[in-house]
């Protein structure tokens, strides 16, 4: 690992995909305030802090997460992982725009306004581009199985409150509450048509059949 980013810890399978400081012209305005203000002494501590402001400060975007590194006496060094991620913005100064630089801002599921700024990056917009490729390529296959997951759940719950239906056997009334209107009304109408197909096995139509053939009989032999 380059010494740079001696103070950057990965996992095995994490790559780097980006890296930088902030962009060497926003120290523009550090140097239009700070150098009149220098030739009372007064301006020298402020250019001073503003230069190692930017040279202790890293940006990272890895494979898995978003780093960022800053602080001069000491070190502070911020990770966001993709998948916790809920939202990107960029903004830019009137410099920021003249110059090509500005700040990507990250938001999280759960927190409270921005999380994590990448402050005076060049070219921002570009930058909001391959971290929101980076949260679709880590969120979108988990949430697709999770749906399909889901939609086969449904379909086999359903599937088998038709089958108890059919068969005749008692369904509970929160399987049979889920089944939709047109698939019980098919289901009635199709027991219904093959009730009526069924012979009528009246006990009082076969006590009539023997009783009449009696009758002829007794009449042939007057």
């Amino acid at each position: 690992m380059d010494t740079e980013f001696d103070w950057l810890t990965l996992d095995d399978d994490e790559a780097v995909l980006w890296a930088d400081t902030p962009h060497p012209y926003s120290l523009v305005p550090s140097f239009i305030v700070g150098v009149p203000l220098s030739l009372v002494l007064v301006g020298i501590p402020l250019l001073v802090g503003s230069y190692l402001s930017h040279k202790n400060t890293n940006y990272v975007v890895t494979s898995d997460a978003l780093y960022r590194k800053s602080g001069v006496l000491s070190r502070s060094v911020q990770r966001i992982e993709f998948d916790k991620v809920q939202d990107t913005s960029y903004s830019q100064t009137f410099l920021g725009a003249q110059f090509g630089y500005g700040s990507v801002n990250i938001s999280t599921a759960g927190g409270s306004g921005i999380e994590m700024s990448f402050g005076n990056v060049a070219d921002p917009q570009s930058l909001q581009t391959l971290v929101n490729e980076r949260i679709k390529r880590r969120s979108g296959p988990e949430t697709d199985a999770e749906g399909k997951a889901a939609v086969l759940d449904d379909i086999l719950t359903e599937l088998r409150a038709i089958r108890r239906a059919v068969e005749g056997d008692d369904v509970p009334d929160d399987v049979t509450d889920d089944v939709p209107d047109d698939v019980t009304d098919d289901v009635t109408d199709d027991a219904t048509d093959r009730a009526g197909d069924e012979p009528d096995t009246d006990p009082d139509s076969d006590a009539i059949e023997p009783s009449d053939f009696e009758f002829d009989a007794t009449t042939d032999e007057r």
